[in-house]
């Protein structure tokens, strides 16, 4: 009897075989380049909208629109309330509270007493209208002027930035990268804060457990040295309120990026906002290649911020007369 070889009439890994695999990767592959090139015209396109969109608005002179100014106010007052949360106090964050984090939403923060006493009684001088206030940059006459993560103000920037700060953020990144998350020298950090003279510190130590001990070593050090910086907390609940509410508007990102937060606090806080070097893209309006800071040119972790989807928004309430966004060319650099 013979034998019948059962694989004799199969392409096993044969010829058929590998062309079928060549067919479905190329398939695949070509699919994937068609996904990532449709991402990218997008852009492109958004980019150019934005840029025209952006020309147009500079033809026009800008002028404050009180009355969508104060309805703006009102709609951030219902779903945020800068002026009661945008801190953690003792009055909005009893002793004893069990304090949620901002994105670790497993993780609670026990209020004790040690914690309990660096916080303010209340919301500190910002119950008060300020009439002009800026953020990132200065403006003549400003009132209030909030700056993001440690920027410097040295005499190479000035012409453009200015140097008056009344309250500067600090992300714990930036601690825990520069100043060994200030468990070795303190001194380094302590001569960084006291170029902006008197202003108050912020920092989100709430964001997650990762940031709470770091951003309290920042208040042990400016009371080791016997400065007279304040040093406050963002709300984690504020945060969480902000960043919702921007999403009902199309910014979806990881986190909002800082700069968006104190936007939107000033807009509670200040009667007029005026924006400096905000912008999402590589290319300026006129075209030229530009830094994502005025300082460096180090950019967010991809996918964590949606600075594009924020940068149309305040154009939105550029031509709306809300706040006005500056794009002048930087002397400096």
């Amino acid at each position: 009897m013979r034998y019948a070889d059962p694989s004799a009439n199969r392409d096993l890994l044969g010829n058929r075989t590998l062309l079928f695999i060549f067919i479905c990767a190329f398939a695949l592959v070509t699919l994937l380049q068609q996904i990532l090139y449709g991402r990218n015209y997008i852009k492109r396109v958004k980019q150019s909208e934005l840029f025209d969109r952006w020309k147009s608005l500079q033809m026009c002179k800008w002028a404050m629109n009180i009355s969508e100014a104060n309805q703006f106010k009102s709609t951030l007052s219902r779903c945020c309330n800068a002026p009661a949360f945008l801190f953690t106090t003792q009055k909005n964050t009893p002793l004893g509270t069990k304090l949620k984090y901002e994105v670790d939403t497993s993780g609670i923060y026990h209020i004790n007493q040690e914690i309990f006493r660096m916080f303010p009684k209340d919301m500190p001088y910002y119950r008060s209208q300020f009439k002009k206030c800026a953020v990132v940059g200065e403006i003549n006459s400003a009132d209030f002027v909030f700056r993001c993560n440690l920027p410097p103000i040295s005499e190479k920037y000035t012409m453009d930035v200015g140097v008056k700060t009344d309250v500067v953020t600090v992300n714990p990144s930036i601690i825990t990268e520069r100043f060994h998350k200030l468990e070795k020298w303190r001194r380094p950090f302590y001569r960084v804060l006291q170029v902006y003279e008197n202003a108050s510190v912020l920092l989100p130590a709430f964001y997650n457990t990762r940031n709470t001990d770091v951003s309290i070593r920042v208040k042990y050090v400016l009371d080791d040295f016997e400065s007279p910086q304040a040093v406050y907390y963002f709300h984690p609940q504020y945060l969480v309120n902000v960043s919702r509410y921007w999403l009902s508007l199309g910014v979806r990102a990881k986190r909002i990026s800082t700069g968006l937060i104190l936007a939107t606090a000033a807009l509670e806080l200040c009667e007029e906002v005026h924006l400096f070097g905000f912008w999402a893209f590589p290319m300026n309006p006129s075209g030229l290649y530009i830094t994502h800071h005025y300082y460096d040119n180090v950019k967010p972790r991809p996918g964590f911020h949606a600075m594009p989807s924020e940068i149309f928004n305040f154009l939105h309430l550029h031509s709306r007369g809300i706040l006005r966004v500056h794009t002048g060319t930087c002397s400096c650099c």
